[in-house]
């Protein structure tokens, strides 16, 4: 749950969003003006503001400069009709999140809306590290001397404006770093952008960057701010940068070269001034060596190498991550922490962890959800681990049977229109009939199972039709 505050001066609008929100289990906050939208945030910082740029009294970019005032790492949404989209897009440049154009689409909103929150609270949350990380919601925990090591690292290379590169296994922790680094720098009051470079397609990635003008491609009808451009000042987090296709990263070498960025079908040379911090689980080295990827650019990134172990490589720190993991789910659950036994704990700390601390989190969280208020014992430990993953090409191509890689197989051959979405949607339907199965039907326990809101796995149930009689209300 987040709170949303919506400031426009039109009542029903204000009203659509309270009902439509509501229902996605967030908290609403309404102001009818400009300076009751300031009021608001200064009497208490929302997690993201949706604001109309338009309105009677001060303007929507003139409340935005003020609420940037009383808190620079707020996101904020900026509403807008066709005819005043400069007005946005000089927003967008002051630092605004983004921007949306009215009428808008539901889903659109939404999402835009829920990546807004994330990427408030990445600024906001403060990343403990360390002594004081075991009551905080988000933290790097351990005392090994490889992890020791990579605080006094952080420490050394956060009060620099060099490039950071992260190095480290899916699920290690790479963000959590990032973030660190970002919160103990100078720019720590300044923007904090992640973008996930294989999350996004390649062809929105240069766009989603680096901005691009009107009638740069079918489709563009307007100018739009790239993420680089909007974080000036500011520090970015490019994810899983060795993904990063080769046109970009001749881009990206030429901002980390000359500080200025272009947009797509533009002309205008952009200054910019912003830090970049990147990370990867690829061996750069090898992947220099294919030639996919750039040498001039992996030596730029590399100025600051973090290293972060994997968790079969520091075992001695699991023991501290289970009390961590243990208490934080537990005090989001609104449950008591019932601890681990003796023996569940040795199974914990002999387990190989292919997913690290992210795999060791979630499966902590699932034996807690089962848990019946005693020390989680070894059986509870087996059943949250679940059958263990095939690896390498078994997994990949699915051999032996794999029955999901053989019917999408078939699918594809198939040639249908629409098979992504469903796939997605037969897989989704899936997905939820089986977390309500384990959890007797119970909503709450299985959104919590699946990471989605209630009102998100209401919504899922009704798109799929699912039916299942629920043991407990």
């Amino acid at each position: 749950m987040a709170q949303i505050l919506i400031v426009d001066d039109d009542h029903q609008l204000r009203q659509s969003f309270e009902r439509l929100l509501a229902a996605e289990g967030h908290d609403v906050r309404a102001a009818s003006s400009g300076e009751a939208g300031i009021a608001a945030v200064r009497e208490a910082v929302p997690d993201a503001v949706v604001m109309d740029v338009r309105m009677s009294g001060i303007s929507g970019l003139e409340a935005y400069a003020a609420m940037r005032e009383i808190e620079p790492r707020l996101p904020v949404i900026i509403m807008t009709a066709y005819g005043t989209t400069e007005i946005a897009i000089e927003a967008t440049k002051m630092g605004a999140y983004d921007y949306i154009l009215k009428p808008f689409d539901i889903p659109e909103i939404l999402k835009l809306i829920d990546k807004a929150v994330a990427a408030g609270r990445s600024m906001r949350s403060r990343v403990a590290v360390g002594v004081d990380a075991e009551a905080a919601t988000e933290a790097i925990i351990g005392q090994s001397p490889a992890m020791q090591e990579l605080y006094k690292a952080i420490g050394r290379a956060a009060p620099t404006d060099a490039t950071v590169l992260v190095r480290g296994e899916s699920g290690a922790g790479k963000e959590l770093v990032a973030r660190a680094v970002y919160q103990h720098s100078l720019r720590a009051d300044k923007p904090f952008l992640v973008i996930n470079c294989v999350a996004i397609p390649e062809t929105l990635l240069e766009s989603e960057l680096f901005g691009y003008e009107k009638g740069a491609f079918t489709g563009a009808a307007g100018r739009k701010v790239g993420k680089i451009e909007q974080a000036n000042h500011g520090t970015v987090f490019l994810d899983e940068i060795g993904d990063m296709p080769m046109a970009i990263q001749a881009k990206l070498l030429r901002l980390l070269q000359e500080k200025n960025v272009e947009r797509l079908g533009g002309r205008q040379v952009i200054p910019v001034d912003v830090r970049i911090i990147a990370a990867t689980n690829r061996d750069l080295e090898a992947a220099v060596r294919q030639g996919q990827f750039r040498e001039d650019l992996y030596y730029r990134l590399k100025v600051v190498t973090l290293a972060l172990p994997p968790l079969r490589e520091r075992p001695g720190d699991i023991p501290l991550l289970v009390r961590y993991f243990l208490s934080r789910h537990a005090r989001e659950m609104g449950q008591s922490d019932p601890g681990v036994s003796p023996e569940a704990m040795a199974k914990l700390t002999a387990h190989d962890w292919p997913g690290n601390v992210r795999e060791l989190g979630n499966v902590l969280k699932k034996a807690l959800i089962f848990s019946r208020g005693a020390p989680l014992s070894p059986d509870e430990v087996r059943k949250a681990l679940g059958a263990p993953l095939r690896q390498g090409a078994e997994a990949a191509t699915g051999e032996d049977g794999d029955p999901i890689a053989e019917t999408i197989r078939r699918e594809l051959a198939s040639g249908r229109d629409g098979l992504f979405e469903e796939l997605m949607d037969r897989f989704g339907h899936m997905v939820i009939r089986l977390a309500l199965e384990a959890t007797g039907g119970n909503r709450s326990q299985a959104a919590r199972l699946l990471g989605l809101s209630r009102p998100t796995l209401i919504a899922k149930i009704e798109k799929y039709g699912l039916r299942i009689e629920s043991r407990i209300s």
